[in-house]
């Protein structure tokens, strides 16, 4: 009995937290997707600290909650979609470059504060710890 009532709970939650399962995986953009879980999210926080508490501060407290929460499950699995689609993007070490060189120039200001873009030696390996 106890096993099903774990997979009934597990389902359920699948049901409405996961993109893959519920009706919000129809939606090609996984932005567009996070930005409605967003939407829900605060009109479910606000719900429950109206029915709760009858209090604004709740709802405050819990919309930050539900952000916070949301969005670092977000982040986790960009970061996990783009360690399985490229594994390379984490090769820090391997030929690295600060932005400004990977150009073949950087941007200085004169002692007038005017930007002046300066141009590397060709075959400049770049870096800022040379």
């Amino acid at each position: 009995m106890a096993l099903v009532m774990r997979q009934f709970i597990f389902d359920s939650w699948n049901a409405i937290m996961d993109h893959r399962v519920n009706p919000l995986r129809h939606i090609p953009d996984l932005q567009v997707r996070h930005m409605v879980m967003q939407v829900l999210a605060f009109m479910w926080s606000s719900i429950f600290a109206i029915l709760i508490a009858d209090s604004v501060f709740a709802f405050g407290v819990s919309a930050i909650a539900h952000v916070v929460f949301v969005a670092g499950i977000v982040v986790t699995i960009a970061t996990f979609k783009v360690a399985e689609r490229s594994p390379t993007s984490f090769n820090f070490l391997s030929g690295y470059h600060s932005l400004g060189r990977n150009r073949n120039y950087t941007m200085y200001r004169d002692k007038h504060g005017k930007l002046i873009k300066v141009y590397l030696p060709e075959g400049d390996p770049g870096g800022e710890h040379e």
